[in-house]
């Protein structure tokens, strides 16, 4: 997928603005922004093609209607376990691929170059959680509410929620919230740090999230970038591997004129210009 595609996103819209702040909005409010197998097959795509080309600094992940998404789409839950009449063992292997493939779409949030922001409102439920866990930041409206859904279907979470939600909550919370399916609401989202804010309307929030993004793509996309790559590292490894990282990245990252500009930039009271990532 290319930028000039967006015009067409079926599940998506997505627009790029002129401080290089991209919102991708989840289209389908008269489906609850169900994730249907559009949303599956176009989410990687953009993720892909605004990584590619290394214009974005900052990702809005947002959504039209009263809900942020009622999670994972029927047309999609239908296919779990696969044609019966396939042999078993093979049957497991195909299912396999295909849980990794949904997986992956969440992990490439994760390890976009840019930060992503996510801006939920009303339920955010299932497949939901598990997207917004995988983006940097979460801000909410009073009304948000979040709901890890699959124990109450029979199923486990296996699209990054338990793999991932204890990074951002307690673990006795993450746990609580796993094995009973109950509502997480705002105020307790926010009071327990899964949340950055709570606002009265989306209105509000998305005021708030676009000027905070905005802020954030005023910065050296270099610095951001390694900011976030060191952040993620820092959290899966030991204390001296990530030190041991941080050096190795940081040779190569010093020999950018980003510093330089940043200085000349204070000293002339005026705002720093940066290049975009190369693509």
């Amino acid at each position: 997928m290319k930028l000039d595609d967006f015009a067409s996103l079926k599940a998506f819209s997505a627009n790029i603005d002129d401080n290089h702040v991209v919102e991708i909005c989840l289209n389908r409010p008269d489906s609850i922004n169900s994730m249907n197998n559009d949303f599956w097959a176009e989410l990687p795509a953009i993720i892909d093609a605004l990584d590619s080309e290394g214009v974005a600094r900052v990702i809005i992940l947002t959504s039209k209607g009263k809900h942020f998404t009622a999670g994972m789409d029927l047309e999609v839950l239908s296919n779990l376990g696969g044609n019966p009449d396939h042999e078993p063992a093979r049957r497991a292997e195909q299912s396999r691929r295909w849980i990794l493939s949904l997986q992956d779409t969440f992990t490439k949030l994760e390890s976009a170059r840019m930060p992503i922001i996510s801006a939920i409102q009303g339920a955010c439920i299932g497949g939901g959680v598990d997207m917004i866990c995988a983006t940097d930041m979460r801000f909410c409206t009073s009304n948000a509410f979040f709901n890890i859904k699959e124990t109450e279907l029979g199923i486990t979470a296996d699209v990054g929620t338990l793999q991932r939600i204890q990074q951002v909550m307690p673990s006795g919370l993450a746990r609580e919230l796993a094995y009973s399916s109950r509502n997480l609401g705002a105020e307790e989202a926010l009071a327990c740090g899964f949340v950055n804010q709570v606002y009265e309307t989306q209105e509000s929030m998305l005021d708030a999230v676009r000027a905070l993004a905005t802020d954030i793509a005023k910065h050296s996309p270099m610095a951001v970038h390694g900011t976030k790559e060191m952040l993620n590292y820092s959290r899966d490894h030991s204390v001296q591997d990530s030190l041991n990282h941080m050096a190795t990245w940081q040779s190569g990252m010093l020999q950018a004129p980003d510093v330089q500009e940043a200085m000349q930039a204070k000293t002339q009271k005026r705002a720093p210009i940066y290049d975009n990532l190369l693509p």
